[in-house]
């Protein structure tokens, strides 16, 4: 299988897991995305535009949703009087902690069939490719979640 197969189907094959947790836990694929996302720290709206790479009004739509289930709410930005930033609520960050949890460990049997060497290599070389092509923190590694709560 060359790289290009390889990618693509691997890219289906993880969106079919976040699919799959998502749905478990009563929210859509984008719903997770923006709990994960919201996970890190409060974001304003052109910051998670940019992130989740979607246009203004998706977004809009997306946050209006995910608000009217009680998982994330809209504050004043302290920086910006015009502005505001989102934000996850107490049951949203619970629910945010029991997707990413269950998706991580879903996502990491993935590669079962592989020993510890190749994980790494693996890992190691997936890493390269996401950093090389500047793709935004969606989905924190859980070394990175580690530090980022420090």
């Amino acid at each position: 299988m060359g790289v290009v197969t390889a990618l693509v189907r691997s890219a289906f094959l993880v969106n079919a897991v976040y699919a799959e947790s998502s749905r478990e836990h009563g929210i859509t694929p984008q719903q997770g995305q923006l709990l994960c996302v919201l996970m890190a720290q409060p974001y304003g709206m052109s910051e998670l535009g940019a992130t989740l790479g979607l246009a203004k009004s998706s977004l809009t739509g997306l946050v209006d949703r995910t608000e009217r289930n009680g998982l994330v709410r809209r504050e004043p930005d302290p920086a910006d009087s015009r502005a505001v930033r989102v934000t996850l609520t107490t049951e949203g960050r619970q629910l945010a902690e029991e997707f990413y949890a269950e998706t991580c460990r879903r996502v990491n049997e993935l590669p079962s069939g592989l020993g510890a060497a190749e994980r790494e290599t693996l890992a190691g070389l997936l890493g390269r490719v996401v950093l090389d092509n500047e793709v935004p923190v969606v989905f924190m590694d859980l070394t990175e979640g580690a530090a980022r709560g420090r």
